[in-house]
């Protein structure tokens, strides 16, 4: 859950997964694109297992400043594959659940023709507010 107020203008369909906008006040965290390779520069196979150690290693670089994941206020998700992606929404949400937990923050997800590192599917900025 997360420590910040999620903006949901009146009569607007609940988002699912994200919220339209939130408000916070702290002390702010970026991060900047982080992908899922583990601590040896090698990536998982497939978009599931990729987007889970993105997750993790997104988390850790949040913990370097004392943030954790329900300090995320805004996440800009770059994928290889937006139809990979929409075939495994419960795949998505199972990571996503098990890494971040139920805070749902602002978001916006687009496809790219690469990312720089060519085993890349999936690459995450990250902002975190913690409060004061």
């Amino acid at each position: 859950m997360t420590v910040h107020r999620a903006l949901l203008p009146s009569g607007w369909p609940r988002p699912k997964g994200y919220a339209n906008g939130i408000v916070a006040r702290g002390t702010t965290v970026w991060t900047g694109g982080v992908v899922g390779w583990d601590a040896e520069g090698n990536f998982p196979d497939g978009f599931p297992a990729q987007l889970r150690q993105c997750f993790e290693n997104t988390v850790a670089v949040l913990a370097e400043a004392g943030a954790a994941p329900e300090h995320i206020v805004r996440m800009t998700w770059y994928l290889t594959d937006i139809a990979a992606y929409n075939a495994r929404l419960a795949d998505v949400g199972a990571v996503w659940r098990h890494v971040i937990g139920r805070n749902y923050p602002a978001m916006a997800v687009v496809e790219v023709v690469r990312l720089v590192e060519d085993e890349a599917l999936v690459e995450i900025e990250t902002i975190a507010v913690i409060p004061d």
